[in-house]
C-alpha cells in the first residue's frame, strides 16, 4: 500500500511538472496609453499653448478615415514568434481594423524586404476594438531582432474618432494617400508624427520563466528631450546594457512612462497609483518595477497652492506600490529624483520635499533595491542642479549622456540575485 502511495505521488509530480508551460508571451515593447494632449504640461517645455497644431497633432485629435499609420519601435529580448496587442483604452466609439502587418524597421519608412507579416485576429484581417477593448493579434513567425528595430502598420478604413495614443520618440508614419498601405516597402511622401496610435505592446513567445522589468516613471522614464530616433532614452540604454550581459540577457524591458504624470493626482494620464495594475502588474512576466515618480508632484505642487504635497505624502505613496507589487511577488527598485534647480517649476520649498523623499528612498530599507540617479546626475559643486554635460537645457530633463549616465547607474547585479 505505501509503495502504491509513493508511486501515486511520483506520477502526480510529474504530471503536474509536464503540465507547466515551456513558452510563454512576453512583452519586447511597451508603452502607456495617456489621453492625448496638443500641448505638453508645464514643465515638460514644448509648444506654448494657442501655437498652431502640426498636421499630425491635427490627425490624431481629428482621427484617421481611410489611412495607414506606420510606427516604429525598439525590442528590448528577441523571438522567433511574434504578436501585437492593441488598445482602445481611450476611445469613446469602436475603431475598426482594416488589416495590419508587422516587419523588421530598415530605415525611414522603409521595411527589410521578405520580412514582412500580414497579422491576423482569430484569423480575420481584420477587428473592431469597442471602447476600453485590448486585443492580440495571432502569432506570426519572424526572426525579431533583440535591441533592433520593427514596424507596425494598421490601416483603418472608417473614421477612428480621437485616438488611443502615447507620445513617442520614434518617427511614426501617416500615408497622405487613401487606402490600405500596410505592406507597402515603404511610404510615399508620409506625414510624420511622433506618436504610437492604438498600439500598446509587441510581444514574443520567450522561455516561460523570461522575466521583465518595468520602467514606471513620468517625462524622464518616457525619455523626453532624448535625441529622437535613436533610442536614447534611459529603459532603452539599460536594456542595451542587460541584452550585453550574458548573466541578464534574457530579461525584457517594458517602458510605462508618462510625460506630465504624477503619483497621487492626475497629470497626463491616470496617477500612478490609479494606473498601477493596467499598465504595470498586468504585464507578462513582471518580475521589477523601477520606480522614478514624484518630481512633477513636487513641481506642480507648489505652483497650485491646493495641491502642494509634503514627502509623507508621496513616501505613503511609495509605499502602496512597494506593497501591491509585493502581494504579487514582485521586486520594486527606488529610484531618487534627479536635481531640477533652475526647471521653470523649481522651488525651494519644493527642493526640501525631494531631498527629504530621496532620503527615504536611500535609507529606510522599504525597496527591492536602489537606483541613485540623483548622485549620478548631481553637479558636484552645486548637488541641486543637474550635471551641465548631463543637462538638455531645461534643467530637468536630462540629456543623452545624463540618460547614458543613469542607464549606467543601475546595478545589473539586483536581477541577477536569487529570486
Amino acid at each position: 500500500m505505501k509503495l502504491r502511495f509513493v508511486l501515486f505521488l511520483t506520477i502526480l509530480a510529474a504530471s503536474a511538472h509536464a503540465a507547466q508551460p515551456a513558452q510563454a508571451w512576453v512583452p519586447t515593447w511597451t508603452t502607456a496609453q495617456p489621453l492625448f494632449r496638443v500641448d505638453p504640461p508645464a514643465g515638460r517645455g514644448g509648444a506654448a499653448p494657442g501655437r498652431a497644431m502640426s498636421p499630425a497633432q491635427q490627425i490624431a485629435r481629428q482621427g484617421f478615415h481611410d489611412q495607414t499609420v506606420r510606427m516604429i519601435l525598439r525590442t528590448s529580448i528577441g523571438g522567433s514568434k511574434v504578436r501585437v496587442r492593441l488598445s482602445n483604452a481611450i476611445g469613446a466609439a469602436p475603431v475598426d481594423i482594416g488589416a495590419a502587418h508587422i516587419a523588421v524597421h530598415g530605415k525611414d519608412s522603409e521595411i527589410v524586404a521578405g520580412s514582412d507579416r500580414t497579422l491576423t485576429f482569430g484569423g480575420k484581417p481584420g477587428w473592431t476594438m469597442r471602447p476600453g477593448v485590448v486585443i492580440v493579434s495571432d502569432p506570426v513567425d519572424l526572426d525579431v531582432p533583440k535591441g533592433g528595430e520593427l514596424a507596425v502598420s494598421l490601416y483603418f478604413p472608417g473614421e477612428t474618432g480621437p485616438v488611443t495614443s502615447h507620445n513617442d520618440l520614434h518617427t511614426e508614419y501617416i500615408s497622405s494617400q487613401t487606402g490600405d498601405t500596410t505592406g507597402a516597402p515603404a511610404m510615399a511622401d508620409p506625414i510624420k508624427a511622433g506618436t504610437a496610435f492604438w498600439l500598446s505592446a509587441v510581444e514574443v513567445l520567450a522561455p516561460a520563466n523570461t522575466p521583465v522589468i518595468v520602467a514606471l516613471g513620468d517625462s524622464i522614464t518616457e525619455g523626453f528631450r532624448s535625441t529622437p530616433d535613436t533610442n536614447h532614452t534611459w529603459p532603452n540604454l539599460l536594456s542595451a546594457r542587460l541584452l550585453a550581459n550574458k548573466a541578464t540577457a534574457n530579461i525584457a524591458m517594458a517602458n510605462v512612462g508618462i510625460g506630465g504624470n504624477r503619483i497621487l493626482r492626475d497629470g497626463t494620464g491616470a496617477s500612478v497609483l490609479a494606473r498601477l495594475d493596467r499598465d504595470v502588474l498586468t504585464q507578462p512576466g513582471v518580475k521589477w518595477i523601477i520606480l522614478l515618480e514624484g518630481i512633477n508632484d513636487i513641481g506642480h505642487g507648489f505652483q497650485v497652492p491646493a495641491e502642494a504635497v509634503t514627502a509623507d505624502e508621496l513616501i505613503a505613496a511609495d509605499k502602496q506600490v512597494i506593497e501591491r507589487a509585493h502581494t504579487v511577488g514582485v521586486k520594486v527598485i527606488g529610484a531618487t529624483l534627479p536635481p531640477y534647480e533652475g526647471a521653470n517649476y523649481a522651488s525651494e520649498a519644493g527642493e526640501a520635499v525631494r531631498a527629504a523623499l530621496n532620503n527615504w528612498i536611500r535609507t529606510s530599507g522599504a525597496f527591492d533595491g536602489v537606483a541613485d540617479f540623483d548622485k549620478a546626475t548631481q553637479d558636484p559643486a552645486n548637488p541641486k542642479r543637474l550635471r551641465a554635460d548631463c543637462d538638455s537645457g531645461d534643467h530637468l530633463h536630462p540629456n543623452d549622456t545624463g540618460y547614458q549616465v543613469m542607464a549606467d547607474e543601475v546595478d545589473l547585479g539586483i536581477f541577477r540575485a536569487k529570486k
